[in-house]
Formats: C-alpha cells, structure tokens, sequence
C-alpha cells in the first residue's frame, strides 16, 4: 500500500490554508492565501464575507499544495476542515449561499442593545443553557439580517459556520458540529444540539437549523463537482470538524478534561477542559462544546496582545527592524534579546491593555502605561516591550484564578502554542508568573494538525482522537518557572489588578476611550 495522507483546510480570520500531513504528525505541505472581509459601507463595523471569491481560494490552496508535494490525491486518506468561530453562513433551500458575515463583525451593536433593553434577564438566561452571551454570538446578527435585509431572512432555510460551509462545497451535504455550532449561543451545551426555543425567545425563527454531527464523523464523500474543484479524488472521506481553538488544543494533545492549553497570537485563549458542560453563575466566562466528543471547555479570551506587540515592534523599534532586515532575522529576536536583560517586574512598571474576561458586561480600558521614571538607563523601550510581554501573562494568570473560580479547579501545567510561544522569553515569563510548567510543542500552530487528527480517527487510523494526539503530537521544550521571579510577579499582580481597575473607571466615567467594548454596552 503506498504512504497515507490527512489533509486539513483551515479557514482563519485573515487566510485560509491547506495542510498535508503524515500519519505521524509530519507536515509535508502547505499552500496559503490572504483574504480579506470588507466592510459594507452602508453598515458600519460590518466585516462580509465574500463566498465567491474565498471559495476560489480555497480551492487554489488545495491544489497547490497537492502539487507542491506532488502527492496522488489518491494517498490522501481522509479530508477535515476547521474555521475561526462565530462567523456564519445563511442558505437558501436549495443550499445556495445567500448572506455571511465573519467572526468579529460588529454591525449589530444596535440589535445587542434592543435586546438588552426588551428582555432583561434574558441574556443570563441564554448564557446559563449556551455558554454564551451576545457579545459574540450569531443572535443578534440574525436579528440584524432580520431588521435590515428582510427578503434574505424570508430566504433563508439554514444556517451554517465556516468549517461546515467547507464540507458542503467538498461534498453538497451540510451538518453543523457542536464545538464551532456552540460558539452561535443557539445551543444546548448538555445535548450538543441546537435549541430552537433559544432563537424564538428573541423573536427569531427556530426551523433555520441543519442537523448536528460529532466531530470525526465521516459525513460524507468529496463529490464529482468537489473533485473537479480541488483536485482531490471523487469518493474521498470528509470528517467533521471543528472550531479553531477546539483543534488547536487537540493539535498540543489537550483532549482529556484537566488539561488547559493557551493560544497566543492576534488575541489569546486559555482553554481549560471539563468533564461537562456546566456554566460560571456569574456568567463571566464562556463555554464551549470541545470537538471531543464528552467534553466541554472554559474558555477565556484576551483581546488584541499580539495586535499591541505589532503595534509596539512598528511604532517604536524601526531600528530592530532595519537591523533584522539586514541580519536576516525577526526585529521581535532582537528586541527579546535586549528584553532579557531587564529584571522581572520590570522595575515596577505596570501596563494596561486587556482585562480578565468577564463576559456578561466585557470592556477593556484604554491603553496604558504607568509606574515609570524618568531614567533611560531603566525605562527604555525594551523596559516598555518586557512590561507588555509581563502584561498578558499576568492576565492568563487572571483567567485562570477566573475558571478555577467557576470550576473548582487548576491544571498543573500549561501547553503553550501559537506565535507568541516562537518567543522563548514570553514563554519563561508565562512559567514564571502562572507558576507552573509550560511545555511547548514542536507544531505551534496547532490548529490543522487536530484538524488532521480528526480526519485520521475519522477514517480509523487512530483509535480515538487521544492515541492520535499522542501519535503525532511532538514537544519542543518545558519552561519551569523560576521562584524568585515568581514572587515578583506574585506582588506585580495585584498591583497590576488595581491598577486596571482604576483605569476601567476612568472609561466608564467618560473620561477615556475603551481599548475595546461588547457591542451594545
């Protein structure tokens, strides 16, 4: 028999992809392409996504990278697809797409605060059976498609996410799964199903909704039309999948209940497993289907941390860029290197950005320094840099206090994956602040290898998706944390904690602009 293949197609917020890999977890190849989701003028903080257009690149991807490894279609044993979350598709009954919107779209903020308004008490009630709030979910945009394009309401005869607008192009049969399906607050976290009553309690229609399957099922067959496409062989096995960050934690061989993983890129998640799908009382942080079937996951959401290095790297450190230009290397290496030799603590300066979650009234304050002297040789920008790469590990520590609030308990380490984990410095400060291990793995962007994972357990050539992980799952290295900075950053926190709380009053005083705030609020 010839060498096997998975193939994973990954829809993420700012490109999709398509990923070979071999049985043992080896990525053989990869064919990216940017998009972009365009704002509709008439509506501001609209971000439409254009399934025309994407499709084309989809499927680009796919037969790029089959001819890039120059692999027979026929050696790819199975095809999973996983998306960013929250973004939906809505259907005509003849299963043409008719309106979509991606994930951060923000165009209902006025739909958010009618429904405030007209039913108090209904979004802790909502959030009680889902796991969520309207903050991110697919309630309110449905609302808004209801108010502002009534003839595609009137239309519309299903709803989708992104990974299962993939499989229908594959293969024409649509099925929602639990872990990205979760993410619309139209769900019964208990059954993993949809919960129509949820969507007509906000004067919305409850016969929208496909039929739910778990992820590693096969659902279907890459058709005629889906083969013609992509390239791939008519008659190749689709596997649901799943949400990106549920993938990503079975990517870094989180899958049994206990473990937590943080992802850290554009923004950061902590996801904590559970053995069910309880939710906080306070309804401050949100849960989730896991794409593990029989296991749910807290999950803890830090806005924008790699937006503000970027921001940082491009607003202050021309000279590390020029320089990593001509050495050849990344500016963020250099400015690391510098970083490492300021103290833990940073001398005591404190930086504001994003807050610990709270989810049923999220606001972030503006941005902030503060605590600093006027003395260079202590308060330079790599003083600054080390204060942001602190900042966002003392708000992990934060969400994790947070779900271990709600759940009772703690994991006794951290997988730590995504591009902030290529940092070796931001990973010692992430050990030392938490405490705790924190194990690295060799694919950090783990997402299309869980996606693999799935498929290879799909079609039975994993066990379970547990054996899989553990197959293909390689680790690069453990960062134990240091004591004496631990102390340190034991005092920082509650500084730290202080201060943001002064600086959130100062938002809700008028005084200052929020970083970021919930639509509605």
């Amino acid at each position: 028999m010839s060498q096997q293949y998975l193939m994973a197609i990954d829809a993420g917020t700012g490109s999709v992809r398509a990923v070979i890999f071999s049985l043992d977890g080896e990525q053989t190849g990869c064919v990216q392409r940017e998009w972009e989701h365009k704002e509709d003028p008439r509506y501001p903080g609209s971000m439409d996504f254009d399934w025309v257009h994407n499709w084309d690149l989809a499927r680009e991807c796919v037969q790029g990278v089959l001819k890039e490894t120059d692999i027979d279609p026929a050696q790819i044993a199975a095809v999973s697809t996983t998306c960013m979350r929250e973004g939906i598709v809505l259907y005509d009954k003849d299963g043409n797409e008719i309106w979509a919107c991606a994930n951060v779209d923000a165009r209902s903020d006025d739909e958010v605060g009618r429904l405030i308004r007209m039913y108090p008490g209904l979004e802790e009630e909502i959030y009680q059976k889902s796991g969520q709030t309207y903050a991110l979910g697919a309630l309110p945009r449905l609302l808004w498609v209801k108010d502002k394009m009534p003839e595609v309401y009137e239309k519309t005869a299903e709803i989708g996410m992104f990974n299962d607008w993939l499989i229908r192009k594959l293969t024409g049969v649509e099925a929602i799964e639990p872990s990205n399906g979760s993410t619309t607050g139209i769900f019964d976290l208990q059954s993993r199903a949809w919960d129509p009553s949820i969507a007509e309690k906000c004067g919305l229609r409850g016969d929208i909704f496909p039929p739910v399957a778990e992820p590693g099922t096969i659902i279907a067959k890459v058709s005629a039309k889906g083969a013609a496409d992509t390239g791939l062989k008519e008659g190749t096995p689709v596997v649901v999948g799943g949400g990106d960050c549920q993938l990503g934690t079975i990517g870094v061989g989180a899958t049994q209940p206990g473990q937590a993983a943080v992802f850290g890129g554009s923004f950061w998640q902590y996801e904590f497993n559970t053995a069910n799908g309880a939710t906080d009382p306070q309804c401050r942080v949100r849960v989730n289907c896991h794409a593990v079937p029989g296991v749910w996951q807290y999950e803890a959401l830090a806005f924008k941390p790699g937006l503000v290095m970027r921001w940082f790297r491009d607003g202050f450190c021309q000279y590390e860029k020029e320089k990593a230009a001509v050495e050849g290397t990344d500016p963020y290496n250099l400015m690391n290197k510098e970083a490492e030799k300021i103290p833990a603590g940073s001398y005591g300066m404190v930086c504001a950005f994003s807050d610990i979650m709270n989810f049923i009234n999220w606001k972030h304050a503006a941005p902030t320094f503060t605590n600093f002297e006027l003395d260079p040789t202590k308060f330079n920008r790599y003083t600054f840099y080390r204060a942001i790469l602190e900042n966002t590990a003392l708000l992990v520590k934060g969400h994790m206090e947070l779900v271990k609030e709600a759940t009772g308990n703690m994991p006794s380490e951290i997988i730590f994956a995504g591009g902030a984990s290529k940092s070796p410095l931001w990973s010692q400060i992430l050990a030392d602040v938490l405490g705790m291990p924190v194990r690295v793995p060799v694919v950090k962007e783990a997402t299309a290898l869980g996606a693999a994972i799935i498929a290879g357990y799909g079609v039975g050539l994993y066990s379970s998706i547990e054996e899989g992980a553990k197959r293909t799952v390689k680790w690069d290295k453990v960062f134990t944390p240091n004591t004496d900075n631990r102390k340190v950053y034991d005092d920082l926190y509650e500084t730290w904690k202080k201060v943001y709380a002064a600086q959130l009053k100062l938002v809700n005083d008028g005084v200052t602009k929020p970083m970021w705030v919930a639509p509605g609020l």
